[in-house]
């Protein structure tokens, strides 16, 4: 069988970008007030619970369509490092209830997205030429 790091590349792109844009799509239209309240207690203002919809609509969008996917997949990834700190710091050395890590899910998003940082989006994407492609 040959190899087609390409195809391999759009599968993981379509993976990590509709699975978290599910999130972001809910987070949005349920609003934000969870996460303002959470900046809150932290001292941080609210309004950068905006940035969620950055990094759950509009970053999967362009690693979706592989348009600037090594930017989209950097902010991607911060993202994930985020929500790991604010929301799951206490599980980060847990295990699961069913077995593996408490946050496998989040470290999924979050290296899946790293691996698109170095890679790129490969050439199935709408922009290719660029060096953040």
């Amino acid at each position: 069988m040959r190899k087609n790091n390409d195809l391999g590349l759009l599968i993981l792109r379509i993976t990590i970008s509709l699975l978290m844009l599910l999130h972001g799509i809910a987070k949005f239209s349920g609003g934000l007030e969870f996460i303002k309240t959470m900046l809150a207690e932290k001292g941080i203002p609210d309004f950068i619970a905006y940035g969620v919809l950055v990094g759950e609509i509009l970053a999967p969008i362009a690693i979706l369509i592989g348009f600037r996917t090594r930017i989209a997949a950097a902010v991607y990834a911060f993202n994930c490092l985020v929500a790991v700190l604010m929301a799951h710091s206490s599980e980060i050395f847990s295990m699961g209830e069913h077995g593996g890590w408490a946050i496998e899910l989040l470290g999924l998003y979050f290296f899946g997205a790293l691996t698109l940082f170095f890679t790129g989006a490969g050439n199935i994407a709408v922009s290719k030429n660029n060096q953040w492609d």
